[in-house]
């Protein structure tokens, strides 16, 4: 129904073309004509189409009528994006952080309409932005617990700890839109005991959680809050209307058969941290903690008006992200892996790994990566699936054993000629994942009738393609041997079309180091014994676990931080 409302008002919109109408002055004596006019501009996924409406040359609305952006990013940034253009008067703003590339589409396709309303702003580029304010030192502030980081951890720790009674909570979150990476992700892992689960027939215990991540680097003592957090995590998020509907097996979930997890857990989060009146401050950064005597008891931050000051609280909680976009820490902590990309978020820079060397913090597998085999080359989506595939080289060519991956396959694939690897695949492969027709939809993977055209789609020879296919082929049939593979594929490819085919790489998905926490969420100090007032939750700390385990260390860290506050 919201797409039809959508779609019904852009046709309003493209039926009155340019209109005008007429609005009288203060006195009521002249009147000026409010104006539409169209602008484009080149995003993050193509071009961005806007309407400029104009009383005379003051910019009254704007309104993105076409765009290719990432649904996650772009409906946070454009409400920012716009704020900031209709309070200047002008597009020559700062861009949002987290959602430059499309920042940068509004404000030139801003500029375009504009220009023809007869106000010149002069050339937009990427680098565009507002003028820089002059340094602001402010008074303190106060409050009952600061969580410093906006992402899946730390919305839940900031709604677990209002839910238990706290009444001041502040989330500060150093880029201008909240939810880290976690809005991006198709699938939540780990969770049990839910009703999509249930409705599948599938048992998963308590028990069984534990005995799975026995191997983990977790004590057994968080992998037993985890289980429990795990347990209990589908209906604390059905009761704020978060449903995971879709279950793929196991402990794998989606929000629907055709729904990313991902952007519907963060859109939920953000809308009870909001209900709950969370004092939540964005394009703000923590950058120090403020210890006395050996207790957390605030974090020093600057924000985007160049204001520094500090939060002072009864208890700190870091949600910060890891620091797979750092390559400096990177290099520090797990040699060789700097030139790898990432798909993580910008935000995720490490900024408190050097906090917690300052104050001698215990750090824990820190050269521990999560290394996704293949993202889309020049996007970073997360792509690729199943059994029966082939990676290429831009000679056609394949290079390496597709079962592979981490740092080797991260590094093979850079070595080939200009570092390119392509993933093929054929019609079987694409009806199996949702992932790989969504990306399809957008345009983002190529398609061919056959495997000649492909090739010539994708600009790599033909006839090495094919021939790669044949000795795949001849590899699962056992009438050759697979010349990289020991054990072949058991699905062969198909011999008729489609086919499809994307340029890939692979990528740092998690950094899995960071500071140790125990089941309490507590920070600890390198003798193992708890910083006082001090909680950490989330990709920030040494963990194994991803997506879900942050929402329920999140929870545990908000529930413990309001607990200690309380009982003071």
């Amino acid at each position: 129904m919201k797409k039809l409302i959508c779609l019904l008002c852009v046709g309003a919109m493209v039926l009155t073309g340019c209109t005008t109408k007429n609005e009288p002055t203060d006195g009521g004596k002249t009147e000026q004509e409010l104006a539409t006019y169209t602008g484009k501009g080149s995003g993050y996924g193509g071009e961005l189409t806007v309407e400029v409406d104009m009383l005379g040359s003051e910019i009254k609305d704007i309104r993105v009528i076409d765009h290719k952006e990432s649904s996650p990013v772009f409906s946070r940034a454009l409400p920012v994006i716009k704020e900031r253009i209709l309070e200047a008067q002008s597009p020559i703003v700062d861009s949002v952080s987290a959602a430059t590339f499309s920042s940068y589409a509004v404000k030139a396709a801003v500029a375009e309409a504009a220009k023809q309303g007869g106000v010149d702003f002069g050339e937009i580029t990427f680098t565009t932005k507002g003028e820089e304010k002059p340094a602001k030192e402010l008074e303190a502030v106060q409050t009952q617990l600061v969580i410093v980081g906006g992402g899946p951890a730390g919305l839940s720790a900031a709604i677990s700890a209002k839910e238990a009674g706290l009444e001041n909570v502040i989330l500060i979150e150093k880029l201008d839109i909240l939810s880290g990476n976690g809005k991006f992700d198709m699938n939540f892992f780990d969770l049990i005991n839910s009703e999509a689960q249930k409705k599948a027939g599938i048992e998963y215990t308590k028990e069984q959680f534990i005995e799975d991540k026995k191997t983990s680097t977790d004590s057994p003592e968080r992998i037993e809050a985890w289980a429990e957090g795990e347990y209990t995590l589908d209906a604390w998020l059905r009761g704020m209307g978060i449903e995971l509907n879709q279950s793929n097996g196991g402990t794998n979930h989606m929000a629907e058969a055709d729904a990313y997890a991902g952007e519907h857990i963060q859109e939920g989060l953000e809308k009870r941290a909001k209900e709950l009146n969370v004092d939540i401050r964005t394009g703000t950064k923590g950058y120090d903690l403020i210890m006395e005597d050996g207790k957390a008891v605030g974090v020093k931050v600057t924000n985007n008006q160049n204001e520094s000051y500090d939060i002072m609280a009864e208890a700190v909680i870091v949600s910060t992200g890891g620091f797979s976009f750092n390559k400096e820490l990177l290099a520090k902590y797990a040699p060789g892996s700097e030139d790898v990309n990432t798909s993580n978020q910008m935000g995720a820079t490490g900024d408190f790994v050097p906090v917690f060397e300052k104050y001698d913090l215990k750090m824990d597998n820190m050269d521990t990566l999560s290394i996704f085999k293949m993202i889309i080359a020049n996007r970073r989506d997360l792509t690729g699936a199943g059994d029966g595939f082939m990676l290429v080289n831009k000679d056609g060519n394949r290079f390496i054993d597709e079962s592979k991956s981490g740092l080797e396959m991260a590094h093979t694939i850079l070595a080939q000629p200009d570092g390119k690897a392509y993933y093929i695949y054929d019609q079987r492969l694409y009806d199996t994942s949702y992932r790989l027709e969504k990306h399809n939809n957008l345009g983002y993977h190529v398609k061919a009738d056959t495997l000649e055209e492909l090739a010539e789609k994708l600009g790599i020879p033909a006839e090495n393609l094919v021939a790669a296919k044949d000795a795949y082929n001849k590899g699962v049939s056992g009438e050759a041997a697979d010349p990289f593979r020991e054990k072949p594929f058991t699905e062969a490819f198909s011999e008729t079309g489609p086919y499809y085919g994307v340029q890939v790489e692979s990528a740092i998905h998690m950094t899995k180091g960071g500071v140790v926490a125990n089941e309490n969420a507590q920070v600890l100090n390198n003798d193992d014994t708890p910083v006082e007032g001090l909680y950490a939750a989330g990709e920030v700390t040494a963990t194994t676990g991803a997506y879900s385990s942050s929402v329920v260390f999140g929870r545990i860290s908000g529930e413990k931080a309001a607990e200690y506050i309380l009982n003071k």
